[in-house]
């Protein structure tokens, strides 16, 4: 059967989920490497891996969702619950200012948080044209899709009316953060209060419809089988597919582990073990094969480590992230792997890349 899969490869046709069923058991990863490595040329076909100048600012903490998996929230009324001051926003991006980031030259900034009950559509409009004013060139990858139903759900809205009156305050791209499994069951399981496997990718749908783009996660290794696992890709294939007749897309994939640290889906229902680099590295492979119609795979660093992230490029990523400068969530659950600028451009260019900076949109810039 690997022959048949590496002929479709070849021909660049679509792998079927038996396919990705087939390459998730198959033994050797080295093979898995070839396939993902082949398509990864074909589609980006210079010897270069992209970077980001990016900052991670969570600007508030507050949720009441409780999901099993996360140690970064604080439930309403709790010591530790905060929502950052306005002005503490701009020191974080000054910050960033500081260290080299540019807005001319493609900085990202990703705002994300949780669902904090007393922050209305109208918290989010204030705080976005703040930003935009005080600095005209910042583009705002911002907001999960959990976040934006969220939004519009206590603010009696529809997700695009939401959508709409937050890109026109500033909003340019949402990441895909939230997606953890698209599959009910395993919803139901590590986080019954947070959004559908429908819901979710029905705010990609609608931003994509309204030409804004947005970015595809997965995190595996809770309690989801294999056959979840394609589900889950399948899905993302398929609003990638209708996204292609239309101005928005997903611009890349990111996959990434559960980190279980300290947890309550850990110390629950959740057996382990821990996934491996090595099981990354097949997940990243068989994404970048089956997610024919998305351009970019991204690196998990943050949570797989420097090595991992650098062997990876063999095995069909072709971006690096962000990065990032500060990140809270993952870190809560015990995993830290935060790099400089210089540490990313180093390890991209000792796996024999030439390492680029880009904007969010994907586009190389100086």
């Amino acid at each position: 059967m690997l022959d048949d899969i590496e002929e479709k490869v070849i021909n660049n046709e679509r792998l079927t989920p038996e396919d990705a069923d087939f390459l998730y058991h198959h033994p050797n990863p080295l093979d898995l490497a070839a396939l993902a490595d082949t398509v990864r040329r074909r589609k980006n076909p210079d010897p270069v891996v992209t970077y980001n100048v990016g900052r991670n600012i969570n600007y508030t903490n507050i949720c009441w969702v409780k999901c099993s998996f996360c140690n970064f929230y604080a439930a309403p009324g709790d010591e530790g619950g905060y929502v950052l001051p306005e002005q503490q926003i701009f020191d974080k991006i000054d910050e960033l200012i500081a260290v080299g980031g540019d807005f001319e030259d493609g900085s990202e900034l990703l705002l994300q948080g949780g669902l904090n009950p007393k922050l209305k559509i109208e918290y989010f409009e204030k705080l976005f044209q703040a930003i935009v004013r005080r600095y005209p060139q910042a583009y705002l990858h911002a907001l999960s899709a959990t976040e934006i139903l969220y939004i519009a759900h206590i603010s009696q809205l529809t997700i695009e009316e939401t959508l709409i009156r937050l890109r026109k305050a500033g909003l340019q791209s949402i990441p895909g953060a939230g997606a953890e499994i698209l599959s009910d069951r395993v919803r139901d399981e590590i986080a019954y209060r947070k959004d559908t496997t429908e819901e979710w990718l029905e705010v990609h749908e609608t931003a994509h419809q309204l030409g804004m783009n947005t970015t595809a996660t997965m995190m595996y290794g809770s309690l989801e089988t294999i056959s979840e696992r394609i589900q889950h890709l399948t899905h993302i294939r398929d609003v990638q597919d209708r996204a292609m007749s239309r101005g928005g897309r997903f611009t890349a994939f990111i996959t990434w582990s559960f980190q279980p640290d300290g947890t309550e889906l850990a110390e629950s229902r959740w057996k382990g073990p821990k996934a491996t680099g090595m099981e990354y590295l097949r997940n990243a492979a068989i994404s970048r094969v089956y997610l024919d119609n998305i351009q970019n795979i991204q690196a998990s660093y943050v949570t797989q480590g420097a090595k991992i992230a650098q062997v990876s490029l063999a095995y069909g990523v072709n971006d690096f992230g962000s990065t990032m400068m500060e990140e809270n969530v993952v870190s809560a659950a015990g995993t830290m792997h935060l790099m400089p600028l210089t540490e990313i451009q180093r390890l991209i260019r000792e796996a024999g890349y030439e390492p680029k900076r880009r904007n969010t949109r994907y586009e190389l810039v100086s």
